[in-house]
């Protein structure tokens, strides 16, 4: 599970939760029918913020508290629980963007609710309750040693539905007041982490126990940063896009299409196959040790000799050319896509061009944004990041257990007068031919409407 809290882009979150929190309440929200009398019928779509490099991450703003105020928070498919950095009062925080959250008594979730007892059964096997009032504590630790202590409040959180109307639902969520989290001089880019898993704590599930949205999370993440998070089935492409059934991980609650196998351009690398997790919450893709080995000695085998292998305190590996590059177009033609081939689905493939592994530093170089895992302990995990996701529609489809992918304008973000018509902004991804998948030029579709 993923998050990043330190200043460096990727900070894999490896959750360790002591306690977790009150499940949605029973009461619903008012809110406008829909035509359809379903009560599930409506989506909700917010605008990303943030990049890969050299912000490091895609955040949302949401508003929350009554009266609301807005906070940014860290998109993450890889946790379950959403925190804030608040003032209960806060023992150890960081700057944020806006001011810390202040929860009031009457917010605080009893340690005797049942998911709290649940979800601390679940991932401690030990829930323990001293007395019928005590609050409902938590701890989250990172694998680069950040950490958030803190108590699980409830509060309203304001939802624009692509309806027009506005719901405003009370859900559970931390309250962070003993954080580790990088330089306590610098400013945070957020204020904590909305977490998207298929846990019952998540701002997902709560929603649909609340009758707001179905279970199904989207995010399209722009390479030129930006992009858009969506909540329910509306936006979702079901003809077009690529599904897998999602896979019971090994690594806990993540999302997984399954194992998949690795190719370079056209050949296959001959590894065993790969576990693979995709998260949100992190900005690279991350490799086990004989993937990631395999696939550094093809791309070092495969460069030209106008590239040359160069140190630069971004990321491990990179190379410079006869000049600086701007961005990676200039340096794209150097290298071939990877491809990872599904067992899980018929012909689930997921292409990986090399705008979906390289970054270009501020110093001119391009890096491989695809890292070692296991250098980090993330042993035979192998984790799908923001950077491999960018300029992809990628769909977690709690309701039909699936995940899906399509290639999308992700600078486009659709409102309620188009998110029927979204679909025909998609294309086919450009496969090697070996797959039996006819290309297609999908340049059209990376124009924004700004544009």
């Amino acid at each position: 599970m993923a998050s990043r809290w330190a200043p460096l882009p990727a900070g894999l979150l490896l959750l360790l939760l002591l306690a977790v929190l009150l499940p949605a309440r029973a009461d619903r929200p008012a809110r406008t029918a829909h035509a359809d009398d379903d009560p599930e019928a409506s989506s909700a779509v917010f605008q990303l913020y943030g990049n890969v490099y050299p912000h490091g991450l895609y955040y949302v703003a949401m508003s929350i508290g009554n009266p609301a105020k807005p906070y940014f928070l860290d998109v993450d498919t890889g946790s379950d629980l959403t925190w804030l950095q608040c003032d209960a009062p806060c023992v150890s925080c960081s700057k944020v963007p806006h001011p810390l959250y202040r929860p009031t008594k009457n917010k605080l979730v009893p340690c005797v609710d049942q998911l709290c007892a649940s979800l601390h059964g679940e991932l401690s096997r030990n829930h323990k309750c001293d007395s019928p009032k005590q609050q409902c504590d938590y701890e989250v630790k990172y694998a680069d040693q950040g950490s958030s202590l803190g108590v699980l409040v409830n509060d309203t959180f304001a939802v624009r539905l692509a309806n027009a109307s506005v719901v405003r639902p009370s859900l559970a969520f931390g309250c962070g007041y003993d954080q580790e989290v990088g330089s306590s001089t610098e400013v945070a880019p957020t204020d904590g982490v909305l977490g998207l898993g298929s846990g019952s704590i998540s701002l997902l599930s709560q929603l649909k126990q609340h009758g707001i949205t179905k279970n199904v999370v989207g995010h399209c993440l722009s390479m030129r940063g930006g992009g858009f998070l969506f909540f329910g089935d509306n936006l979702v492409p079901y003809s077009r896009a690529t599904w897998v059934p999602m896979a019971r991980s090994a690594f806990r609650n993540y999302y997984s299409p399954g194992s998949a196998s690795l190719y370079f351009g056209v050949r296959s690398l001959g590894v065993r196959p790969m576990e693979v997790v995709l998260d949100s919450g992190s900005s690279f893709t991350y490799f086990s040790a004989q993937p990631y080995q395999m696939l550094v000695t093809a791309l070092k085998g495969d460069l030209s000799k106008t590239l040359k292998e160069v140190s630069d305190p971004s990321l491990p590996l990179c190379w410079k050319g006869k000049k600086p590059f701007k961005s990676v177009l200039d340096v794209k033609k150097e290298f071939k896509s990877l491809v990872l081939n599904f067992a899980n689905g018929k012909k689930a493939l997921m292409e990986i061009p090399p705008e979906n592994y390289l970054i270009v530093t501020k110093y001119g170089n391009a890096c491989l944004g695809i890292l070692n895992g296991s250098e980090i302990g993330l042993k035979d995990l192998n984790i799908v990041g923001d950077i491999t996701m960018q300029d992809q529609m990628v769909i977690y489809d709690n309701e039909r257990g699936q995940i899906g992918w399509i290639r999308a304008p992700c600078d486009r973000i659709p409102n309620e007068n188009t998110i029927h018509g979204f679909e025909e902004g998609y294309c086919w991804p450009q496969f090697p031919s070996i797959f039996g998948i006819q290309n297609e030029e999908c340049a059209a579709n990376y124009r924004s409407n700004k544009e």
